[in-house]
């Protein structure tokens, strides 16, 4: 369990610095500026993205299968959180540039892939040896 969480902040902090330190030369080059944080965006994403890897390991040795439901909750309470966080920004009377909207969904979706990808294969791992732990009862 230890091991795929650092795996999987070590997976989270190298898509943190490539997704940020390439948005920001993207954005600098075009002289685009932008009208919140990028570096608090990909933060949050980071941090919340490692927070419900590590419950949902966590939940999976307690009750493997309600996990699934966990994660999907999980997942709406983080967009709530970040909507609150980021709502002057998103919600501004001035309109989102393009390079905002941009700015503001690719490390959601970056992060998103890389996390909904640890979890389907933590279940499906999980399942795997519960299947094979069966076969060898039977």
């Amino acid at each position: 369990m230890i091991k795929r969480i650092i795996l999987f902040t070590a997976t989270i902090l190298l898509l943190f610095f490539m997704g940020y330190f390439l948005n920001t030369y993207l954005v600098e080059h075009n002289n685009t500026p932008l009208v919140f944080n990028l570096l608090h965006v990909y933060l949050f994403h980071a941090v919340a993205s490692l927070i419900v890897y590590i419950l949902v390991e966590f939940v999976l040795t307690i009750v493997p299968n309600e996990t699934g439901y966990l994660y999907l909750a999980l997942m709406l309470v983080k967009m709530g959180v970040f909507v609150l966080l980021f709502q002057e920004s998103i919600f501004s009377e001035t309109p989102l540039t393009k390079a905002d909207k941009a700015s503001l969904i690719v490390p959601l979706f970056l992060f998103l892939v890389t996390e909904t990808i640890g979890v389907a294969k933590l279940l499906n791992n999980k399942l795997f040896q519960q299947n094979e732990a069966e076969r060898k009862l039977n």
